[in-house]
């Protein structure tokens, strides 16, 4: 039987002055970064993530 990866997702908005020590949390964490889009007001940026899900 193929086992299936089953993936959680996170969205983080980031702030421009500390992107890179967001980014380096969530990647300690397990957190791979997928995309990084421009927020939904035009102005800041958001990171989406994916990890593999536990269990």
């Amino acid at each position: 039987m193929t086992s299936v990866t089953k993936w959680e997702y996170a969205t983080v908005p980031l702030m421009i002055h500390a992107t890179k020590q967001i980014l380096d949390n969530w990647g300690q964490d397990g957190w791979e970064l997928v995309q990084v889009v421009p927020g939904p007001d035009g102005n800041g940026l958001v990171a989406y993530f994916k990890r593999p899900k536990e269990g």
